[in-house]
């Protein structure tokens, strides 16, 4: 094997394939990338025993084709040292060297024969703009829970609806629960509707990668979920079980509903957190009499207060308060000028949507708890 390609080419490559690779395996070769220049292109492939990753780069110029396994992060490291500029590579005896500029750096081969086949991509169900899906899944993923003991609850649920034409997004930790709804469009064969768990840190992970524009394709079947995007392509095995409904729990008769700016809400509640110890929470109360909301952190002589402009619909008052991590999440997933607030009272449910048309699409339920402030 032996080619020649530029070093920002070759380094996003790399990087690209890398994340899949574990921290620490038994199986030595799984920390390997494989590199494919069959072809006329350059692909990089790498898997662990819950994703795969591989990418096709069309930019090398490729003098011996072949096949070599080298270790991964040793050769991202390389990477992100070389000198930019043409980059050429190739298999010498048992050594795969990498030079450029005068730099010259040689790594050991991998056994090719111990090296597992990618699994190959599930059964393509439609497609999705690149920049709403990253953002819907950022916008969920917050929700997300971290508790490894509770698998269920640290994937994103994603909803395939054929008929209605819409991806969902959703996920939940138990004291918050985020949903996103979006449009994809389904594919002419194997565009049925689906229901599926995918891990929030994989899933975010691969949003992120996909890039910004055109379509990524979304495969799904029994066991694993696969993107593809521009020469990108990844799976990721599906998690176990299913996360509860949330038609029921989103449904509020007749909430108090409050109006405030996002920016001068976030900056508030930034503000006055800083004096709320560990999950102490920061108070909110709503006054329909001066049109304003009073935020609050913080217990006796070490407190911290806001006065904001704000609009109360269906009471005179309403005081709710919670944890000021989940809400500062919840606030800086939405990007819309003002927010809808819709509470049923002290330790009960609130959502936060944001205004006008398509203000559904994008729904926030947090748990508020009782006010505790001196």
């Amino acid at each position: 094997m032996e080619f020649r390609i530029e070093r920002s080419a070759l380094a996003e490559a790399v990087s690209w394939a890398a994340r899949v690779l574990p921290v620490r395996s038994p199986v030595p070769v799984l920390g390997g990338l494989l590199l494919d220049t069959e072809g006329g292109r350059l692909r990089v492939s790498g898997l662990d025993y819950e994703a795969s990753a591989r990418i096709d780069v069309e930019a090398a110029e490729v003098l011996r084709p072949g096949k070599v396994l080298v270790m991964g992060r040793r050769l991202l490291d390389i990477c992100k040292v070389l000198p930019e500029g043409p980059v050429e590579c190739a298999v010498e005896g048992s050594r795969f060297t990498v030079s450029g500029d005068g730099a010259r750096f040689g790594l050991s081969v991998l056994p090719l024969d111990d090296y597992p086949a990618l699994p190959s991509l599930p059964q393509v169900r439609g497609t999705v703009e690149a920049a709403e899906f990253a953002a819907a899944v950022a916008d969920v993923a917050v929700a997300a829970g971290r508790d490894d003991t509770l698998p269920a609850l640290t994937g994103i649920r994603l909803g395939l609806d054929a008929e209605a034409g819409t991806m969902t997004l959703a996920a939940t930790d138990r004291y918050r629960f985020a949903v996103r709804t979006l449009p994809w469009k389904a594919a002419a064969t194997g565009g049925e509707s689906a229901d599926v768990l995918v891990s929030a840190r994989r899933l975010t992970e691969i949003a992120r990668s996909l890039g910004r524009s055109g379509l990524v394709s979304v495969a799904l079947d029994a066991g694993s979920a696969g993107f593809e995007h521009a020469g990108m392509r990844t799976t990721v095995r599906l998690v176990d079980g299913r996360l509860p409904r949330h038609d029921k729990l989103f449904a509020m008769e007749n909430p108090a509903v409050a109006v405030v700016d996002r920016a001068r809400l976030v900056e508030a509640v930034k503000r006055v957190s800083v004096v709320a110890d560990g999950d102490s929470p920061v108070q909110m109360a709503f006054s329909a009499a001066d049109n304003s909301v009073h935020l609050q952190a913080g217990y006796e002589d070490d407190v911290a207060s806001q006065r904001l402009p704000a609009t109360l619909e269906g009471a005179q008052e309403m005081t709710v308060a919670f944890n000021p991590g989940y809400l500062a999440d919840a606030l800086a997933s939405f990007e819309e000028p003002s927010l809808r607030l819709l509470m049923m009272g002290a330790g009960q449910r609130a959502m936060v949507t944001g205004c006008g048309a398509g203000s559904e699409a994008h729904r926030h339920l947090l748990m508020s708890v009782k006010p505790q402030l001196a």
